[in-house]
């Protein structure tokens, strides 16, 4: 299958490790710390490049300078510190900043010029908080959609600069992770709002990322929902989703329309401290010939696929590597190429969004993967969980449960060196709320018979180890992982079926859980009140315990189905 992709300009930290700047960068930043004291990133008044529109003699090729803008002008002038070494890419050959800073690569009528930042450095940001590292070059525009694409850009200027500006990155640092806020109006933009983003204004981290399907398809919403985002006040870098595309494109080429004009590039990398990040553009669009109805499937193309290649041969065996992409990289056609760039890294690490459960995926050689060990996947919770559909909570925010049963939310993932640490959060709920447990089968008869312990572990694995204590015995049970359907979301589903008048969205049909674990309790407890202790080893060998209450009472014959809320770290 051939894809036809757009011609990026990529800007690159220079070849080496990330923890030692270019002489030049070290240079710039010598001085600038003797001159001033470095605070905290603050936006310019001026956030895109700096453009000379002065056309050029030859228009098939771009030129630019890449400097540490000491004055913090937005400017390139004589005080300035150009810098050497920059990796330079049109998203297929990469090239390197001269000792005057500067580079000059090849392009067409259809391309976006970008600056990918080095470890250590910053660029510029928006009012919404949106990194601005790019210009678009697209002399024609982009074709009559229904949501607008970028306006005639006209002649390729003669210079097109890039200010960056230092800023300490230390090896210990969190990012935010959104998977698929997907609102469908601005109705359910304030879920995004009241739900998530306003218990992280003012946390600490280094960047965020959604990814992907930042809205519904309605792709006017872009603004807004930046607009909520921004509050949490840190940069915010986007990833495409399938819901983020111009559907009335006529091929691939035009389907990111929209989403450049907000965002800019679907794909490119950056360092942030000792980690590699790339962003992937999986969301192929494909428009058959035989006027059948346009669709996607997951690909990045030979393009892409190419820039990915020369991306990481540049980039040092030792360093982690981080994989950003919307759909679930066993989904992609052409993984077995992307595979093959990082399998025999003995860093790296990727994550997805799109099917709206959360799932750590250790891909094998079941599936083509030839590593020494297998690769860490994670398939992310969702900021809608079911698309913002389910019973009203007393917020007026749908619970909006994911389909295996565990609450919507987002991630924090920690790094320190080369180690990583992902957190689940659920939206609106204690950190300490990491499962739910409950029982099913109770025949309450003055003895439990046959009684069923289900615990669901949101952020469970295969690789994790359940167990379970009664009445603070000491005695410690094993549990069983079963990939079944919650029951107790099953029930949940079951009940609002029934109610009316319908709601609407109504919930989501539940799915199979990776992150479930069942137990048979004694058949003879006595009657009155018993304690249930779980215990959480996750695949990191860190340990963490919950607590359940039930009462075995003859005269009752209602099920107890309680979930726990008292989860805590040991």
């Amino acid at each position: 299958m051939k894809y036809s992709f757009k011609c990026f300009f990529v800007l690159f930290a220079a070849l080496g490790s990330s923890t030692n700047h270019p002489p030049l960068i070290a240079q710039a930043t010598d001085q600038l710390e003797n001159r001033q004291q470095l605070g905290s990133p603050t936006p310019l008044k001026s956030t895109r490049p700096v453009v000379d529109n002065t056309p050029v003699k030859s228009p098939h090729v771009a030129r630019g300078v890449v400097f540490n803008d000491v004055n913090r002008n937005g400017m390139f002038d004589p005080q300035d510190f150009p810098m050497r070494g920059i990796r330079v890419s049109n998203g297929r050959e990469i090239t390197t900043t001269d000792d005057l800073g500067r580079y000059e690569l090849p392009i067409d009528d259809d391309c976006a010029i970008f600056v990918i930042k080095p470890s250590g450095f910053r660029t510029p940001i928006d009012k919404h908080q949106l990194p601005q590292f790019y210009y678009l070059h697209k002399p024609h525009g982009s074709p009559q959609l229904e949501y607008a694409g970028v306006a005639p850009t006209g002649d390729l200027p003669d210079s097109i600069d890039f200010p960056l500006y230092p800023q300490s990155e230390p090896d210990l640092f969190e990012i935010i992770l959104f998977g698929d806020p997907q609102a469908r109006n601005l109705k359910e933009i304030d879920y995004v709002a009241r739900d998530v983003v306003a218990e992280l204004v003012g946390r600490r981290s280094a960047f965020g990322v959604t990814l992907g399907d930042i809205v519904f398809d309605d792709l006017s919403l872009f603004e807004h929902h930046n607009a909520a985002v921004a509050m949490i006040g840190i940069s915010w870098y986007n990833v495409i989703g399938n819901h983020d595309i111009n559907f009335d494109a006529s091929d691939r080429k035009y389907a990111n329309e929209t989403y450049e004009r907000i965002y800019g590039p679907s794909y490119y990398s950056f360092d942030y401290g000792h980690v590699h990040f790339v962003v992937l553009d999986n969301i192929n669009w494909i428009v058959p010939d035989s006027g059948d109805k346009p669709s996607y499937v997951g690909g990045l193309g030979e393009q892409q696929i190419e820039f990915l290649k020369q991306d990481l041969a540049q980039i040092p065996e030792n360093q982690m590597v981080v994989l950003f992409m919307h759909i679930p990289l066993k989904l992609v056609e052409d993984r077995q190429e992307i595979y093959r760039l990082i399998e025999n890294r003995p860093l790296s690490l990727s994550l997805s969004a799109h099917t709206h459960y959360q799932e750590h995926q250790f891909i094998d050689q079941e599936d083509g993967w030839r590593g020494p060990k297998p690769h860490h996947h994670i398939i992310h919770v969702t900021v809608s969980g079911s698309w913002w559909s389910g019973q009203k909570d007393e917020r007026d925010i749908p619970h909006t449960t994911m389909r295996d049963g565990a609450p919507n939310g987002y991630s924090i993932l920690t790094f320190d060196g080369t180690d990583y640490r992902l957190d689940f959060k659920a939206a609106g709920r204690s950190a300490d709320y990491q499962m739910n447990i409950y029982l099913t089968d109770a025949k309450q008869s003055g003895q439990l018979d046959a009684a069923a312990l289900w615990v669901n572990v949101f952020n469970g694995s295969s690789r994790c180890k359940l167990e379970f204590e009664l009445d603070r015995s000491g005695d410690w049970h094993e549990m069983d992982r079963r990939i079944e359907v919650d029951p107790l979301f099953q029930a949940i589903w079951e009940a609002e079926q029934q109610v009316v008048p319908k709601i609407v969205p109504a919930l989501s049909k539940p799915a199979p859980s990776t992150h479930l674990w069942r137990a048979d309790l004694p058949r003879h407890l006595s009657e009155g009140t018993h304690l249930v202790r779980v215990r959480w080893t996750n695949y990191q060998g860190e340990v963490m315990h919950a607590f359940q209450v039930f009462r075995l009472d003859a005269a009752s014959s209602d099920d107890d189905t309680a979930a726990n809320e008292n989860s805590k770290s040991k």
